[in-house]
């Protein structure tokens, strides 16, 4: 496969606390151990953010194309099939190196995993983190066991949308919560649903089993409350607030097991799981929800990120830059 232009678009961050802006570079030459990729589609995500921000323990040097994961076909590799989709992360991809916001990315070869035939790119560059993050809570952290009671915040996001199938398949009675009335259509019909303003025991039907937090703050505080003694909180989020009080003499009495979902060692024991749920990903047997824009488009993204308007992950399409 080879390129039709010697020129490429991309997006640019100038300054930290900015929008990129788009404009055009020469195509990155391939050189050995690398793999150019013409990208199809990108995540933003709030780790993005953090680095467009400037608010990242890792930043690089300016100018930059931001994007830490991202998906695309083959333009040369030494290691990789020609025309191949792969999967993009990982090797400083949008930390230290340029990264997946542009129409063609030049990537070590380890950052580069190539996907089965017919995958969807956007289901490509999204699925992996949300998928695992939520196969290991359910099963390895929280130990979902069938007939359960597990009670799932921010249900209708992209871990907590999964987090609610996997338990509904390990046999659990699920209620999913959200923060927003416009939220509540968007988690799996395999959950109750409930707005977290009307949390409390009677709404959930009695004292909850589990506990799987993706979203923290005042959220996180009301739902502890109503897990049953010896129960198992896992706590994977904090996207409505980074901080936990808690009373030790009332901690020790409500004897709940507060469960710590940390990914980054976890990633190689749930690598084979999530890639064995790709086919129900991709015949939705299985649900993944995300949103779609152009990279014209990167500031509504942006802006419906911020705001936790958006529904599951961002995918910036690349194919289709202008929308």
């Amino acid at each position: 496969m080879s390129t039709a232009s010697t020129t490429s678009r991309a997006l640019f961050l100038e300054e930290f606390g900015t929008l990129p802006g788009l404009g055009e570079r020469t195509v990155p030459e391939h050189r050995p151990g690398h793999t150019l990729v013409r990208v199809a589609a990108a995540t933003a995500a709030h780790l993005d953010l953090n680095i467009l921000d400037g608010q990242f323990g890792i930043l690089p040097e300016l100018p930059f194309i931001p994007g830490t994961q991202g998906s695309g076909y083959v333009v040369a590799s030494d290691t990789h099939p020609e025309g191949a989709l792969v999967r993009l992360r990982g090797e400083g991809l949008g930390l230290s190196r340029d990264g997946a916001w542009g129409e063609h990315a030049l990537v070590p070869d380890a950052a580069a995993e190539t996907m089965p035939e017919g995958t969807d790119p956007a289901l490509a560059c999204v699925y992996f983190s949300p998928v695992g993050t939520a196969w290991a809570t359910v099963h390895s952290i929280a130990r979902v066991r069938p007939g359960e009671r597990v009670l799932i915040t921010g249900a209708s996001g992209a871990v907590g949308a999964v987090a609610v199938q996997l338990a509904a398949r390990a046999g659990a009675e699920v209620i999913g919560v959200v923060g927003r009335p416009a939220k509540l259509r968007h988690v799996p019909g395999v959950a109750r649903t409930l707005l977290a303003a009307d949390l409390s025991e009677e709404a959930i039907g009695g004292r909850a089993d589990v506990l799987i937090d993706t979203v923290g703050g005042q959220v996180l505080r009301s739902a502890l409350a109503l897990v049953r003694p010896r129960g198992r909180a896992a706590l994977l989020g904090y996207t409505a607030g980074r901080e936990l009080t808690l009373d030790l003499a009332d901690f020790f009495l409500a004897d709940v097991s507060l469960l710590p979902v940390n990914m980054m060692s976890r990633t190689p024991e749930v690598a084979s799981e999530v890639l064995g749920l790709l086919p129900d990903l991709s015949s939705g047997a299985l649900t993944l929800p995300y949103e779609t824009y152009g990279m014209g488009a990167l500031g509504e993204a942006v802006e419906r990120l911020r705001s936790g308007a958006a529904v599951g992950k961002i995918v910036l399409d690349m194919e289709h830059p202008g929308n």
